[in-house]
């Protein structure tokens, strides 16, 4: 498949059962993958510079239309350079559509047919988004990837709520397709349908058939609710069976587990809040499970976080002390650092699935880490 959008390329290079690795070429560079993807709601991954972000081995990270929307505006971060511009971020940039924005803040937010009218956050003050409203937007913010807007029902949902918000995403997707935007922006449509592995099927055919055709296509309405081992079944199920010749995205998912799954049936890009949520909450996330460094068993502890990892934090030697110590005051060091090991951590898991598929010893690798996290420290 050629994607509609010039500067795109999208090439499997390896498969080991449903596992891929693959490369996506794009105007800010080339994305291995399968990849996970850094969140940068407000333009910048929390506590970290563009260069540290880099350094974990990310190329490519995500922007929050709805956030930008509200603040500084779209217009004003075209007018300083784009949202690679604006922030520094020399890589590849995904932004999302707002859609899920409609779902977490469903208080403030009324559906129609049309789209989504929002009330701010912020300041209380409306505003509207459509799909049209929504390309219109992120072309402006103007990252190498955009989303359609769509409708994320939540996850225990009945399936008379949920067949209406598959049916509202495909007309969506349609007018999102028939939007103008900015030469050289991919669009990725989003397959909807909770945890109904037919109705997420249909769907995924329904929006593979489009044309134009969709750059990508993206899994969303997971992690909204439903049981944890049922998303994993559904993915088992459905992920695969994505249109093979584009890149498969799995929105706001997950753990290392899920990051796991969803490589082993055919995923190839992730991103959550998790790694840099978790950090700030004195979670390090290891090969060994969760490390909560403000435990007082940790206070006279002086090893770092994993001796073996090779995040710039580990590598100069913070003790376990000593950042439980920062995180006890309330010192900002503490937060980067472990948001530095956790982003570290997750490129090191995906980079070792890219070698691994790349070997055929993709199911080894997948039980040798659960393993190893189930086995704490």
């Amino acid at each position: 498949m050629k994607p509609r959008a010039s500067g795109f390329a999208f090439r499997v290079l390896a498969q080991d059962g449903n596992a891929r690795r693959s490369v996506l070429t794009t105007p800010h560079g080339e994305v291995d993958l399968p990849t996970f993807m850094p969140v940068g709601t407000q333009g910048s991954v929390k506590t970290l510079t563009p260069d540290e972000v880099s350094q974990t081995g990310a190329r490519i990270v995500l922007g929050n239309t709805y956030h930008l929307w509200m603040r500084p505006g779209p217009e004003t971060v075209a007018e300083l350079g784009g949202l690679h511009g604006f922030s520094r971020w020399p890589h590849a940039m995904l932004t999302d559509s707002g859609g899920f924005q409609a779902f977490s803040l469903s208080s403030l937010t009324k559906l129609t047919e049309d789209g989504f009218t929002f009330r701010s956050h912020l300041d209380g003050k409306k505003g509207h988004l459509t799909p049209e409203e929504a390309v219109r937007i992120q072309g402006l913010i103007g990252a190498d990837i955009q989303m359609q807007l769509d409708v994320c029902p939540p996850g225990d949902s009945p399936r008379s709520v949920v067949e209406e918000a598959v049916a509202r995403t495909t007309r969506w997707a349609k007018r999102a397709l028939a939007a103008p935007r900015p030469e050289g922006q991919a669009l990725f449509g989003i397959v909807q349908g909770s945890c109904f592995a037919d109705l997420r099927k249909a769907h995924a055919d329904q929006l593979a058939a489009l044309d134009p055709g969709f750059d990508g296509l993206a899994l969303g309405g997971f992690s909204v609710g439903e049981p944890i081992p049922r998303m994993h079944e559904t993915l088992a199920e459905v992920a695969w069976y994505l249109d093979p010749e584009r890149p498969r995205y799995l929105m706001g998912v997950g753990t290392p587990l899920d990051l796991l799954v969803g490589i082993e049936h055919g995923v190839d890009m992730f991103d959550c809040v998790l790694p840099t949520r978790n950090a700030r909450n004195g979670q390090a996330l290891t090969r060994f499970g969760r490390l909560i460094i403000k435990n007082a068993r940790y206070a006279k502890d002086p090893s770092p976080i994993d001796p073996e990892c090779g995040c710039s934090g580990c590598r100069a030697g913070f003790s376990r002390a000593y950042l439980r110590h920062l995180y006890m005051c309330g010192e900002i060091l503490a937060l980067r650092v472990l948001t530095l090991h956790n982003l570290h951590y997750y490129g090191q898991l995906v980079a070792g699935a890219r070698q691994a598929i790349e070997t055929g010893t993709y199911a080894a690798f997948k039980k040798r880490s659960i393993e190893a996290m189930e086995a704490g420290a």
